[in-house]
């Protein structure tokens, strides 16, 4: 079975020298972007980089300064109601009513979708099963766990059934547990119905865990953008940790390789590596030829936290919400 590459799909999003000013504050920096259908594209950055602004123009709630952009064939410019008809937005904050009930906060999008009633209802049902809060239907939703009022407000997004459906930052304040949920729901969403994801997220795991293409924006500008595995093989530091039982064996296999960083009070030895199997065994041979055990060996490997701190040059913030946020259906 053949299975087509994501940069062979055509693209749901574009954008070309995107750029948003306020004044004489430059916001968005010349972006651009290229997301085939049926992907997950994560954009990451420290607060303040451009993030929610970037959605907030792809999502026709804000016009940008300058560039272009296409959304599911759209100019969000000159054919904006388009554009809203093939998407759906999920802000960071639930935009659930919560003197309703779950069930009566999927009719009202129905109604707001104009759907006949009959349809409205099927659909809702339809949610409420696929979202597993059948047994919550009639319970008012201030009585909903954060996860809950999460997962009915993706459900309220789908209602319009959205080609492409932008995430900003969906998980924020879910329990580990809430926020597992939440990615089998966004893969289910691409697996199943082939929708495209633009996701903005904190959780540097959570765009590791979902998306195909990450892109990383700082001051503005995208300062890269490939695969997790592309991005990770950007970034120095893997290496190899061998720790010995005593400094006589730390110091014969320290002997025996080149640049290493040797830790005498730990009895450790650092090796440089990429990380692969072709690597390893070779380190694991020249110690077997030499006769020299190791007590224990670890690999690491660049992960997306050394990706976002050398790339922007500070850790990502505890609060990304780098512009206000509004919602849209």
């Amino acid at each position: 079975m053949t299975t087509t590459s994501p940069t062979a799909l055509p693209a749901a999003i574009t954008a070309t020298g995107l750029t948003k000013s306020y004044g004489d504050k430059l916001v968005l920096d010349g972006i651009d972007l290229s997301i085939p259908e049926g992907t997950v594209f994560a954009l990451l950055g420290p607060n303040g980089a451009g993030k929610t602004t970037t959605v907030q123009i792809l999502s026709t709630l804000i016009p940008a300064s300058g560039g272009q952009a296409r959304i599911a064939g759209h100019d969000p410019v000159r054919d904006p109601d388009a554009v809203r008809a093939a998407i759906g937005v999920t802000g960071q904050f639930s935009a659930v009513d919560n003197l309703l009930t779950a069930e009566e906060n999927l009719i009202l999008m129905a109604d707001l979708h104009h759907l006949d009633r009959r349809e409205g209802r099927r659909r809702a049902a339809e949610l409420l099963r696929r979202f597993d809060l059948g047994q919550a239907a009639a319970k008012p939703v201030a009585t909903f766990s954060g996860g809950m009022r999460r997962k009915l407000d993706l459900a309220m997004t789908l209602v319009g059934d959205p080609r492409i459906i932008f995430l900003d930052e969906p998980t924020t304040g879910l329990d580990p547990r809430s926020r597992r949920t939440m990615w089998e729901i966004i893969r289910g969403l691409v697996a199943d119905n082939g929708v495209t994801i633009f996701l903005t997220t904190q959780y540097l795991e959570e765009a590791d865990q979902l998306a195909d293409r990450i892109a990383v924006l700082d001051h503005g500008k995208l300062v890269a953008e490939g695969t997790a595995g592309e991005l990770k093989a950007r970034i120095p530091g893997g290496h190899i940790r061998l720790r010995f039982a005593d400094t006589s064996r730390l110091e014969s296999a320290a002997a025996l390789f080149g640049s290493v960083t040797c830790r005498s009070e730990a009895l450790t030895l650092q090796i440089p590596s990429d990380g692969g199997i072709p690597t390893l065994r070779a380190v694991l041979d020249v110690l077997d030829h030499a006769s020299i055990e190791a007590e224990t060996l670890t690999v690491h490997t660049p992960d997306l936290d050394d990706v976002f701190l050398t790339l922007t040059g500070r850790p990502r913030s505890a609060d990304e919400a780098d512009a206000p946020k509004e919602t849209v259906r």
